[in-house]
């Protein structure tokens, strides 16, 4: 049976913020992952970028003493070569911890805010955890 309009609204904002929540840890994770598989290519780029003489020029020990021109021009070419096998590997990673977590499924539908009766997801399956339980170990992910 549908609910009255200001319970609906009460309710459509409270599945808003969980679904909000859930998105914000989701993004959390995909930020950490990527931050940390491609931190060789931020690092190469950073230093090739800092010590090129028409970039940043900058005055430190090892930019006079080790890196010239040509020798950043490779750092900032490397850099962006390997940038595209690693953020397939981080994707991979984020999306097999994705389904090993579940996090998709903490999602919840409208269809909670709008009818009396429906029960919530995480109570049906036991508990806000149960987004966390029943890892499968058999899940391959091809890429």
């Amino acid at each position: 049976e549908p609910r009255s309009a200001w319970c609906c609204l009460a309710w459509t904002l409270l599945v808003f913020t969980m679904n909000s929540l859930v998105f914000l840890m989701n993004l959390l994770l995909m930020f950490v992952i990527f931050t940390i598989v491609l931190l060789p290519t931020i690092v190469v780029v950073y230093f090739g970028f800092q010590c090129h003489s028409q970039v940043l020029h900058s005055a430190a020990r090892y930019c006079k003493s080790i890196l010239d021109d040509n020798s950043s021009s490779a750092l900032i070419i490397l850099g962006f070569i390997i940038m595209s096998p690693l953020i397939v590997a981080a994707m991979a990673i984020y999306c097999s911890l994705a389904r090993r977590l579940r996090l998709f499924t903490c999602f919840q539908p409208c269809s909670r805010a709008v009818y009396k009766g429906v029960k919530w997801r995480w109570y049906e399956e036991g508990g806000l955890g149960s987004c966390f339980r029943g890892w499968n170990t058999q899940v391959k992910a091809w890429v």
